[in-house]
C-alpha cells in the first residue's frame, strides 16, 4: 500500500535524501503516516532512521541545514529545510521503564523501534516513495478504525501510564464507536487506573484539552467514566450531557471549554494547571450560567460566554437552544453603557457613592433592554 502523494512527503524528499544518499534508512513514522492513510491533516513530520544521532547531525551540518539536537541523549536531532522542522530519530528499544519515561538503546531494527510505540496504527512507517512499511501488521486494525496496544496492553501501559489517556483521546478521533473498544485494552485500562496519580498536571491536562477538542469525544469520555479514569482525572466530572451538548453546539465554534463546563466540575483549572486565558475562558462559562440573563451575560462577559452557558445549560435540561436568545446575546455583546462617570460628577462627587449610582443605572439599562438613551438615563439620576 502507498499514501497518495501527500504535500508533506513531497516537501521531506530532500530530507530523505540527505539520510538514504549516505546508506542508511530513512522512513517517515506515527501519526503523518496514520493521518495520511485517514485523509486527516498532517501537522507534523517524524523520521526514524538507523543513523546514530550524531551521523544525523553530521549529515544535516555538511548538506547546509540547520540542526538542532533537541533531544540528542535520546536519539533525537530536528533538521529544519525550508522552514519546515523534521524530528529525526534513530532507532530505539526500551531498556528500562518506570511507568513515565523510559531509558533506551539504539537500535538498526526497524522492528525494535516498532515495538516500544503503543498502538498498532502508530506503528506504521512509509519510504520516500510512499510505500507503507507494517512490521506489525497494524495496517488492517487501522483501515477497521480499530484501537489495540502493541502486543500486551497491560505492559505497554506499564511503560507509561499516560497511554491510558492517549487511548480515550485516540479513540475519539480515529475510532468507529459503533464497533466498540478493544475488551482487552479497556480490562488492561481498568487494571492500571492507580498509575494515572503519577502523571503530571500538564500531561494529563495536554491530553484531556485534546480530547475535548475531538469532533465527538462523547464516547470516548462515557469509555472514561466506566472504568473510573474520568473520576480520577478530575473527580466530580459528569459526562452524561456531553452528548446531548455535541447534539446541539452544530454551527458554533468548536471550544473545549465549553464541554469541559459540561462535565460539570471547576476543578479542571487547578487539577490540570490551565493557562490563565483558558481558567478565564472556564470562569466566564460558569459566571454566565449564573447570572439573572443570558442576555446580560453577553453584555458582560462577552458573546463566547455566554452561548456557550446556553448551550451547557440546554443540554442538561435537554432543550434546543433558541436562536433568538443566540442572536440576542451577540447584540449585547456589542452594546456599550452610554454613560460616563464624568458625566455624573457635577451633581455625585468621585467616590464609592458614584461607582453605586452608575451601576443602579446601568442595570436600569440592561433591563430596557440597553434600549434607555444618555438623555433618558441622565434624567434618571439621583444626587
Amino acid at each position: 500500500m502507498k499514501l497518495e502523494n501527500p504535500p508533506w512527503l513531497a516537501k521531506a524528499q530532500p530530507v530523505f535524501a540527505l539520510l538514504e544518499g549516505a546508506g542508511y534508512q530513512a522512513l517517515a513514522v506515527g501519526g503523518c503516516v496514520r493521518n495520511a492513510l485517514f485523509g486527516a491533516e498532517v501537522a507534523d513530520v517524524d523520521i526514524s532512521t538507523d543513523a546514530l544521532p550524531e551521523t544525523v547531525l553530521a549529515l544535516a551540518q555538511n548538506a547546509g541545514f540547520r540542526a538542532i539536537p533537541t533531544g540528542i541523549d535520546h536519539g533525537t536531532i530536528t533538521v529544519v529545510h525550508k522552514g519546515e522542522p523534521y524530528e529525526i530519530t534513530t532507532f530505539r528499544k526500551d531498556v528500562e521503564t518506570d511507568g513515565r519515561r523510559a531509558v533506551v538503546e539504539f537500535s538498526t531494527d526497524i522492528k525494535d523501534d516498532a515495538l516500544r510505540r503503543d498502538f498498532t496504527m502508530n506503528a506504521l512507517y512509509a519510504r520516500a516513495d510512499g510505500e507503507v512499511v507494517d512490521v506489525l501488521n497494524g495496517l488492517p486494525d487501522l483501515l477497521a478504525r480499530r484501537l489495540r496496544f502493541i502486543e500486551n496492553a497491560f505492559e505497554r501501559i506499564a511503560e507509561d501510564h499516560l497511554r491510558i489517556l492517549r487511548y480515550f483521546r485516540f479513540y475519539a478521533y480515529y475510532c468507529d464507536p459503533a464497533e466498540g473498544p478493544d475488551m482487552e485494552a479497556i480490562a488492561a485500562i481498568a487494571a492500571s487506573i492507580d498509575g494515572l496519580e503519577a502523571l503530571s498536571a500538564e500531561r494529563v491536562g495536554s491530553e484531556m484539552r485534546k480530547l475535548l477538542a475531538a469532533p465527538n469525544p462523547a464516547p470516548a469520555l462515557g469509555l472514561m467514566a466506566q472504568t473510573h479514569a474520568l473520576s480520577r482525572v478530575l473527580p466530580g466530572a459528569d459526562a452524561r450531557f456531553i452528548a446531548p451538548l455535541i447534539e446541539i453546539e452544530s454551527g458554533q465554534p468548536l471550544r473545549w471549554q465549553r464541554r469541559l463546563a459540561a462535565l460539570g466540575t471547576g476543578e479542571a483549572a487547578s487539577l490540570w494547571r490551565l493557562s490563565k486565558a483558558d481558567r478565564k475562558s472556564l470562569e466566564n462559562i460558569h459566571s454566565a450560567m449564573e447570572m439573572p440573563s443570558l442576555i446580560e451575560a453577553g453584555y458582560r462577559l462577552g458573546e463566547a460566554a455566554a452561548i456557550d452557558a446556553m448551550l451547557v445549560q440546554c443540554a442538561s435540561l435537554g432543550l434546543e437552544p433558541d436562536p433568538k436568545v443566540i442572536r440576542n446575546i451577540k447584540a449585547a455583546a456589542r452594546e456599550v453603557f452610554p454613560l460616563k462617570a464624568p458625566y455624573l460628577m457635577d451633581r455625585i462627587p468621585a467616590g464609592k457613592a458614584l461607582g453605586v449610582e452608575l451601576k443602579r443605572l446601568e442595570k436600569l439599562w440592561i433591563e430596557s433592554g440597553f434600549t434607555l438613551s444618555q438623555a433618558a438615563l441622565d434624567k434618571m439620576v439621583e444626587p
